[in-house]
C-alpha cells in the first residue's frame, strides 16, 4: 500500500479519500495539542513510549510495503524492528477529526491492560493526520497462518494446544469485557488476530478496534470494522456493537480452530461454505469427528469435543442477548461437569 494515502487524507462520510489543503490549519493545532496531552498522560502514569514519526518511519524500513502486515478500510499494519532487536508491529491510523478525544481515551485504556493474553502496547504517535500505535510483537506467527498456511500433513497444533489457545484467547478477551475501566470490545476477533509465542501462548492483537462500552454497554458505529465470516448478525444489520459481538467472533473462532476450516470457505460444496452452518449441521447430525480437523494429530476426547463444540454454539447463538459472557465461557472450558454447561446454554439440545 503506498504510504502516500494516509499522509495529508481523511475519509469522508462516504468512505472516499479526501485531501487536506496545504498549510497551518487550526486542525493541525488540534493535533498537536492532543498529542502533547497523550504524552502528558502517559508521562503521568508511567507506560509508554512516545515516538516521532522520524523514528516510526526507521521502525518500518520508511513505511515499506514488504513491511506490510495488513491493512483495512482505515489502517495499515508494518513490522518493524527497534534498534534493539525487538520486533514490533505498528499500525497508523486515519482518524477524523471528531474522534481525536475518542481516540485519546483508547489509547490510555490500552496502555493500562496488562493480560498475559493481549499484546503489549509499547509505545504511540501522535503528528498531524498520523495516529500510530506501536505493539509488542510475537515470532512465532499468528493462528491464522498455522491453521491455514501450514504445508505439512500432520499439523504441530496438537488438541491440547488447540485448548490452550482457545482458553488463553477467552481470558484475554473477558480481560478486555469485565476487568479493565472502562471495559472495552476488540470487535475485530479473528484467527489472524492471535499471535503465539514460541510456547503456544495465544496473545490477543490490533486493539485499533477497540472500542470502549459506556454506561449503556454498546457502541454505535457507522462502519462496521469485523471480518466477513465472523461477524455477529446483530452488528451486521444494525451497526450497534456490544461485548456479545466479541462472543459470536469467539464462537466462530473455536469452531475454525477444532476444524482447521475458514470461517467462510467458497472451495466447499455451498451447504458448506460458511463454517457456522455446517457445524450446526454436522452437530444437528451427531457427526462430531467430522468437524474434527484431518490435520490433527490424533482425535480429541469424544466428551471434550462434545463440550467445546457446545460451547462454541452457545457463542454463536443468533439471540446476541442468550450468548454467554466471556467469564461465563471460562468457566464453562474449564469443567467437565455437562450439567453446568447445560444450565448456561440452551444449545445442549444438540446433545
Amino acid at each position: 500500500m503506498d504510504r502516500r494515502l494516509l499522509s495529508g487524507v481523511e475519509v469522508n462520510g462516504s468512505g472516499q479519500w479526501c485531501s487536506h489543503a496545504s498549510g497551518t490549519t487550526d486542525l493541525e493545532s488540534y493535533d498537536s495539542d492532543v498529542g502533547s496531552r497523550v504524552r502528558s498522560v502517559a508521562l503521568d502514569h508511567g507506560w509508554g513510549k512516545w515516538y516521532s514519526l522520524e523514528e516510526i518511519e526507521v521502525i518500518t524500513n520508511g513505511f515499506s510495503d514488504e513491511n506490510v502486515i495488513d491493512s483495512g478500510y482505515s489502517w495499515v499494519v508494518y513490522s518493524g524492528m527497534l534498534l534493539d532487536n525487538r520486533r514490533v508491529a505498528v499500525k497508523d491510523l486515519v482518524i477524523e477529526s471528531e474522534n481525536h478525544e475518542e481516540f485519546m481515551v483508547e489509547i490510555e485504556t490500552i496502555g493500562h491492560a496488562t493480560h498475559k493474553n493481549l499484546v503489549k502496547l509499547i509505545g504511540y504517535s501522535i503528528e498531524g493526520d498520523h495516529r500510530m500505535l506501536v505493539y509488542d510483537y510475537t515470532d512465532n506467527g499468528n493462528l491464522h497462518q498455522w491453521l491455514h498456511a501450514y504445508a505439512g500433513s500432520v499439523s504441530p497444533l496438537t488438541w491440547s494446544i488447540r485448548m490452550k489457545i482457545i482458553m488463553g484467547t477467552a481470558k484475554g478477551l473477558a480481560y478486555l469485557h469485565e476487568d479493565i475501566e472502562p471495559n472495552a470490545i476488540h470487535r475485530d476477533l479473528k484467527s489472524s488476530n492471535i499471535l503465539l509465542d514460541q510456547q503456544w501462548n495465544p496473545k490477543i492483537f490490533d486493539f485499533g478496534f477497540l472500542k470502549l462500552i459506556g454506561d449503556e454497554g454498546s457502541q454505535a458505529t457507522t462502519h462496521v470494522a469485523d471480518t466477513p465470516g465472523y461477524l455477529a448478525p446483530e452488528y451486521a444489520s444494525t451497526g450497534i456493537l456490544t461485548d456479545k459481538s466479541d462472543v459470536y467472533s469467539f464462537g466462530v473462532l473455536i469452531m475454525e480452530i477444532i476444524s482447521g476450516r475458514t470461517p467462510l470457505d467458497y472451495g466447499q460444496p455451498q451447504s458448506e461454505v460458511c463454517l457456522v452452518d455446517w457445524v450446526k449441521s454436522m452437530v444437528s447430525d451427531r457427526k462430531l469427528d467430522f468437524v474434527v480437523d484431518p490435520k490433527l494429530p490424533e482425535m480429541p476426547d469424544s466428551i471434550e469435543l462434545k463440550r467445546v463444540l457446545l460451547i462454541a454454539l452457545c457463542c454463536v447463538d443468533p439471540d446476541a442477548k442468550s450468548r454467554p459472557k466471556m467469564g461465563d465461557v471460562i468457566h464453562m472450558l474449564e469443567p467437565r461437569d455437562p450439567l453446568f454447561i447445560a444450565h448456561c446454554c440452551k444449545n445442549s439440545l444438540f446433545f
